[in-house]
């Protein structure tokens, strides 16, 4: 079988937090709030390793390794509702930005994001890029998160483009997992500048 690095590249998924958006701080700023009001431990550093999971999910994790009785989605809503109003503060990550900008109207674009569709389609519109791409998938569309594949597999599936035809951008460990475990060629964009694209647009195009 061909490496998907050779195959020419028929469609681009995107994740959303910390790769097009730069929202991780102010996702952690609405997790201090909420781990203060129900007094539960939960570290930067442990926030930034659990990237991509959708919070419902954290909840649940932190609960049982804490023995805590939290209701996971009513603490997720309260999460939700912390974070809603920090939005506006939210900036593009241009690196990225631009290349969704570059191949609109030459390839298929999704985002698969591990967040709820109500927040990620708000976030794409603050920044004016929604109607850069044909398809959203968040963690409500599949069953299995990060780092399991089914997210970035129901992006491509939607793109109508097959996986290993797919190249993805994402900015956390468990993300780039679930990339290489749909088969697609996985980017990694956290070591890139913020303001400027490297040059990543080799390849790309329908053969």
């Amino acid at each position: 079988m061909t490496a998907p690095d050779l195959l020419p590249i028929q469609g681009l998924i995107f994740d959303c937090d910390g790769t097009l958006a730069d929202t991780m701080p102010l996702h952690w700023r609405a997790w201090r709030a909420v781990a203060q009001r129900h007094s539960f431990q939960f570290t930067e550093d442990r926030f930034y390793s659990l990237a991509g999971i959708p919070s419902r999910d954290i909840l649940k994790v932190l609960s049982l390794e804490q023995g805590l009785r939290l209701d996971h989605f009513a603490v997720a809503k309260e999460k939700e509702a912390e974070y809603l109003p920090l939005i506006a503060q939210v900036e593009p990550i241009n690196a990225v930005v631009a290349i969704a900008r570059e191949q609109r109207g030459r390839l298929p674009l999704a985002v698969a994001s591990g967040g709820t569709r109500r927040i990620i389609e708000q976030v794409l519109e603050h920044l004016e890029i929604r109607p850069l791409f044909d398809a959203i998938v968040t963690s409500e569309d599949v069953q299995r998160q990060k780092p399991a594949p089914d997210i970035f597999l129901e992006a491509a599936r939607r793109l109508g483009v097959p996986p290993e035809r797919c190249r993805a951008y994402e900015d956390s460990e468990l993300g780039l997992q679930a990339i290489r475990a749909a088969g697609m060629e996985a980017v990694d964009v956290r070591a890139w500048p913020r303001d400027a694209a490297p040059a990543t647009g080799r390849g790309l195009g329908r053969p």
